[in-house]
């Protein structure tokens, strides 16, 4: 049997990946990327040339069972994201679950994911937090908020530019305007910027210049 391997790539600076992980890309059988267009420039830039195929949110439950018995016949995979750590509001999970249930061997390789230096370097307690990822768009975004607003751990959130501002807005309602939260942008990419203090100081900044690239967003706790 095979084993499934998933691979964190870096979140930006090409140089934030392991050793292990360009060894581990180079020695699969077949990675299996997000988009081959964006993973075709990191492999490229490391000299790897191991055989690509498409594995997103779109037919990874199409693909799964196929991808299994791959692995069950004797084939090593790499699974990786865009950027960052596979499964981490990314795909993965069903095709970890399913090797799980197969009993096949998951090895995550520990390496890059966008949260966890925008928590350090936010400056709110990080002893205990809760990782909310991306909100829901429309149906439950309401009910998400109202329970978060008790919340006293440090939230991490996900956010897309142009939805920063409006999800700003939310988090004034239901968190109130003086929440102390710290948003992160371009993580370890030359324009890279970590903006401090409370949620309307925050809406105001933004909101005079708007945001570009991805985003991390941290909430401090209920008091």
């Amino acid at each position: 049997m095979g084993k499934l391997y998933v691979v964190p790539t870096p979140i930006g600076n090409l140089k934030d990946i392991t050793f292990r992980a360009v060894e581990v890309l180079r020695g699969a059988g077949l990675i299996l990327a997000e988009d081959t267009r964006t993973s075709g420039k990191l492999l490229k830039h490391y000299d790897i040339a191991t055989p690509m195929q498409s594995h997103h949110m779109h037919n990874e439950h199409k693909t799964v069972e196929g991808i299994v018995r791959r692995i069950e016949n004797g084939e090593t995979v790499a699974l990786i994201s865009d950027a960052g750590t596979p499964a981490i509001s990314d795909p993965g999970f069903l095709l970890t679950r399913a090797c799980v249930e197969a009993g096949i061997e998951v090895d995550c390789l520990p390496g890059a994911t966008a949260f966890v230096p925008a928590l350090v370097n936010s400056g709110l307690p990080n002893d205990r937090f809760v990782f909310e990822g991306f909100l829901p768009v429309k149906k439950g975004r309401q009910t998400r908020l109202r329970s978060l607003a008790e919340e006293n751990r440090t939230m991490v959130f996900y956010e897309s530019p142009h939805k920063l501002v409006k999800t700003l807005g939310h988090f004034s309602e239901y968190f109130g305007t003086d929440r102390q939260i710290s948003v992160s942008r371009e993580l370890s990419k030359l324009h890279e910027e970590t903006v401090r203090g409370t949620i309307s100081d925050i809406i105001a900044h933004f909101e005079t210049k708007p945001p570009k690239g991805e985003l991390v967003v941290v909430v401090k706790g209920a008091p």
